[in-house]
């Protein structure tokens, strides 16, 4: 029996950083959270039940695996702005090569506070080799560092393949991170690649962030683009509603002039990819999605609303209410308070807070 969500759930101070995302398991009545360094476990009253640290990298957007009783998140390892931040704050200096990962972790195992994601044996992890290359990579186009602007990964959720039928077996959607690099135009697409939930059964080990290792597919399922324009780190957190059969993606806005910058885009997950030249790209042929419109988001060719929330959580209960962090800072650590919502297409930025 679902256990009934309340108007907001406070997630307490923690210290490992901002948050990230949320993951919610209706049937128990938990919350998680993504701090940064840090995974929060708690129930639906805020009671801290557990916490997963000993990360050094950046644990980003996450999401509840009801049928495998795991969370899965993004995770970078990296030696850009954001890693050296990470290691500056925790003071754990990360191997020499940069790493990204898909990771589970087996949240009826979370039972207590401080609990360790390499020596608790709770956490594993899958290498994505696609995410690595483009990272690596001189772009083709610009000839600058960072295929599309690859930062690494973030926005992560469950769903069907898109224009597939809705109750088709899910895939774990991971979105690329995009560097907000202005001067370039080849990075106005958010990219999303597609695997298989049984990835962990094949290829997931546990991680030594000292020795990352490079089990994982080969190829992602599919790869996806999705234009938007210009972003700062593309897409935040990424969730898949039911209800309108719509992708949320909450981005920090871009800064290009050419584009509205919008704080949040949705995908028509009813639509199927088709195979088109991507703008900006130089004839490169992709797999692009279809921008979905609810309410009164604008009539224009890419859509978007004003709606301030959902960069750092989002999670969709598949009946048009939502649940959406509100980040803070308090006492010199961090929080989130999750504030129920409801789809509202009277209301000019689509979603409005539950009495």
């Amino acid at each position: 029996m679902s256990h009934i969500f309340p108007h907001a759930v406070d997630s307490g101070i923690h210290h490992g950083g901002h948050v990230q995302g949320i993951a919610i398991d209706e049937a128990r009545g938990h919350i998680y959270f993504s701090f940064t360094t840090e995974l929060v476990k708690t129930d639906y009253a805020g009671h801290l039940l557990g916490t997963v640290k000993g990360l050094a990298g950046h644990l980003g957007c996450i999401v509840f695996d009801p049928e495998g009783r795991r969370v899965i998140g993004s995770l970078e390892l990296k030696h850009d702005a954001i890693g050296k931040g990470i290691v500056s704050r925790t003071g754990r200096e990360l191997a020499a090569e940069d790493a990204f990962y898909l990771v589970s972790f087996d949240v009826d195992a979370i039972d207590r506070p401080d609990m360790d994601a390499e020596k608790d044996g709770i956490m594993k992890a899958v290498w994505l080799r696609e995410v690595v290359e483009d990272y690596n990579a001189t772009d083709e186009v610009s000839g600058k560092p960072h295929r599309y602007g690859c930062s690494g990964i973030d926005g992560t959720a469950l769903g069907p393949v898109f224009g597939a039928d809705p109750h088709s077996p899910r895939k774990i959607m991971v979105a690329y991170g995009i560097y907000g690099d202005t001067s370039r135009e080849d990075n106005d697409h958010q990219v999303i690649l597609a695997y298989d939930p049984d990835i962990f059964d094949k290829y997931g080990g546990f991680l030594s962030q000292d020795e990352p290792h490079h089990s994982g597919p080969d190829v992602p399922e599919a790869k996806y683009f999705f234009f938007t324009g210009n972003t700062t780190y593309g897409v935040q957190n990424l969730e898949y509603d039911p209800f309108t059969r719509t992708w949320l993606t909450a981005v920090y806005t871009g800064s290009k002039q050419d584009f509205p910058n919008y704080p949040m885009f949705l995908i028509d997950g009813s639509r199927s990819p088709v195979m088109v030249s991507l703008k900006g790209r130089a004839g490169e042929r992709g797999l692009i999605l279809t921008p979905a419109r609810l309410g009164q988001m604008p009539d224009e060719p890419t859509p978007g609303c004003r709606f301030p929330l959902g960069s750092t959580g989002i999670y969709a209960f598949g009946d048009g209410t939502y649940a959406f962090s509100v980040p803070g800072r308090e006492e010199g650590g961090f929080t989130s308070r999750v504030v129920r919502h409801r789809l509202d297409p009277e209301h000019p930025q689509v979603f409005s807070e539950m009495p």
